[in-house]
């Protein structure tokens, strides 16, 4: 896979006449001058060796005792940054460093100008070992500066100007929406602004740009993209920032979901390609539709690198216990035969934990479990049916549709047999989500989705039982993670006010709180679609981070601090006072 290399830096200036980075054995007997950091030293007898390090990359320096520089350099404190006068030398065949793009020079110091000092350090940018993460995000600009989290920036910045690129060629217009905008009864928590000018009221920063795309569509503009800032009031997780985040939106008018994937696969698959550390599976992706999802893997992001896939056997396996409304279903375990009971009775556990009930069928030995209730020619069409090799162990397990056991047990066997394949990307569509829900608390029905979404069935979809109403919705899934949802959406107006109305909202409700969309849609709308997918979880993915804060400039903490410049603060009496607020005990 290949990197897209950056531009090479060209200026020259009395701090530099040359880039450390692209320093090489062509530049050898010539003077040159170049700055940044004091990355590291260290003395071995009468030399003093440097590394300077810049946005390009680093170089060794070095000076001698009998050197007029060599006292100034000797005293220069780490992460200091200079400005350095001397001539490219070859070094020896035997000093030279193969993993070093400036391995085979040096640079012999002529002379050095100190430009700024740094005091002492709260942890060394030059040793790779992390810090504590309060530390590095209380000091951030020092962590910038190390390689690992320096290169990610700049990964961050060469896709963004990539999928510029790629997107205008295909014909996607890029158009800011508004930031301050009105909040959404939908969703997650807003941030909320207050009005100066009316008292009172409030704007709410965009948790997406979801109805200006939408109007975008309705005025003509049918493929639109934006890197768009999104703002919600979440709790963090490894891949979820407080806060902030950002996202690739786009939109396209006139429209059907395979149209919407035909358009995206090939954008996803040439970024991964460009910027991924793995092999990419290669377009179309597998569609997946969500019960299947939840009946196969457990879950509605299921990880393709995962090959075991659990099929539904119900209608031959026959289990007295509760619940009755559960699924049975049967999982094919490669070699499993030679696994110990140990192996056994720790997956029977681990179903237990999420209420669910684990037995398995091995070769030549009696069932176990409820498989012992079942007639001997039941279990041996159950074998043929699920053809498993001598070797492998049939696990049968009793649970609902949507049981967390079946994603855990997927994800343990794999670990334990070592069957993730960590060397790809793998793509897939979650397509045809239930529309509504019932919601478990006051047992309402609900939307489970999003609200602006087209119904699939249209009017007589939403006559008939609300829970069997599926939506044109998807998900892009990679590896496991979410990249976005997406939809086709509702354009016609009447049939959105049904949609609501099946949701338990008025007619006057939904016109009181989504009236511009509804105007908008009234003036004639084209049939549009579109999705979002997260620019931080991309980047995560593309540089094998484990967690969204290595690839964000400037992340908050899991509890939504920003620790380098304190937000967020306390404001002065008068600035409430201004607004119309008050502070309340």
């Amino acid at each position: 896979m290949s990197r897209v290399s950056p531009t090479p830096f060209t200026s020259s200036t009395r701090y530099r006449s040359h880039h450390a980075g692209e320093l090489g054995e062509g530049d050898a007997g010539h003077s040159v001058r170049v700055a940044g950091f004091v990355h590291n030293k260290r003395e071995l007898g009468s030399l003093v060796f440097l590394e300077l390090r810049d946005a390009t990359g680093t170089l060794q320096c070095v000076v001698e005792r009998t050197d007029a520089a060599f006292e100034h350099v000797r005293a220069l404190t780490l992460e200091s940054v200079v400005s350095i006068t001397g001539n490219v030398v070859l070094r020896a065949e035997h000093a030279r460093n193969v993993r070093l793009k400036t391995g085979r020079i040096e640079l012999a110091v002529a002379a050095v100008e100190l430009l700024s000092a740094a005091g002492e350090l709260p942890f060394a940018v030059h040793d790779a070992s992390d810090a504590p993460e309060e530390l590095r995000l209380r000091y951030r600009f020092l962590d910038l500066r190390r390689e690992r989290v320096h290169a990610n920036v700049r990964l961050r910045s060469q896709v963004v100007a990539w999928l510029r690129q790629t997107l205008s060629e295909r014909g996607f217009l890029e158009i800011q929406t508004p930031i301050l905008t009105a909040s959404s009864p939908e969703g997650a928590r807003d941030f909320l602004v207050p009005s100066r000018l009316q008292p009172g009221k409030f704007y709410a920063l965009p948790q997406a740009p979801q109805l200006f795309k939408q109007l975008l569509m309705i005025g003509g503009f049918e493929r639109y993209f934006q890197i768009a800032p999104c703002f919600r009031d979440e709790d963090a997780r490894a891949d979820r920032s407080p806060g902030e985040f950002y996202q690739l939106d786009m939109e396209l008018a006139f429209v059907e979901q395979e149209q919407v994937f035909a358009v995206i696969e090939p954008v996803l698959h040439e970024l991964f390609a460009t910027f991924g550390r793995h092999a990419v599976a290669s377009p179309p992706f597998p569609r997946i539709t969500y019960s299947d999802a939840l009946l196969g893997y457990g879950s509605d992001k299921p990880d393709l690198r995962n090959p075991l896939v659990f099929v539904d056997v119900t209608q031959r396996v026959t289990v007295a216990t509760a619940p009755s409304d559960a699924l049975v279903r049967a999982l094919r375990v490669p070699n499993g035969a030679a696994r110990s009971r140990r192996f056994f009775d720790a997956l029977r556990e681990l179903a237990r934990q999420h209420a669910a009930e684990l037995t398995w069928l091995l070769p030549q030995k009696a069932p176990q479990g409820f498989a012992r209730a079942q007639p001997l020619p039941a279990l041996e069409a159950l074998r043929s049916e699920l053809a498993p090799e001598p070797s492998d162990a049939l696990l049968l397990l009793h649970a609902p549709l949507a049981s967390r056991a079946v994603h855990e047990l997927r994800a343990h066997i794999a670990r334990e047999l070592a069957l993730l394949d960590a060397t790809a990307y793998r793509f897939c569509w979650v397509v045809d989500f239930p529309m509504y829900e019932r919601d478990s608390a006051t047992g309402e029905i609900v939307f489970s989705h999003n609200p602006f979404s087209m119904p699939q069935g249209g009017e007589r979809a939403l006559a008939g039982d609300p829970l069997a109403v599926l939506a044109y919705q998807y998900d892009i899934v990679c590896n496991g993670i979410e990249l976005s949802s997406g939809a086709l959406r509702n354009h016609r107006p009447e049939l959105l006010l049904r949609a609501f109305e099946v949701a338990g909202y008025t007619a006057a409700e939904v016109e009181a709180r989504f009236g511009g969309l509804l105007r908008a849609l009234r003036c004639g709308a084209p049939p549009h679609g579109g999705l979002a997918p997260g620019l931080d979880r991309m980047l995560m993915l593309l540089a094998d981070e484990p967690n969204l804060r290595e690839i964000t400039p400037f992340p908050l903490t899991q509890s939504a601090q920003d620790l380098l410049l304190g937000a967020p603060s306390s404001v002065r009496a008068e600035q409430l006072v201004e607004l119309g607020l008050r502070l309340t005990d």
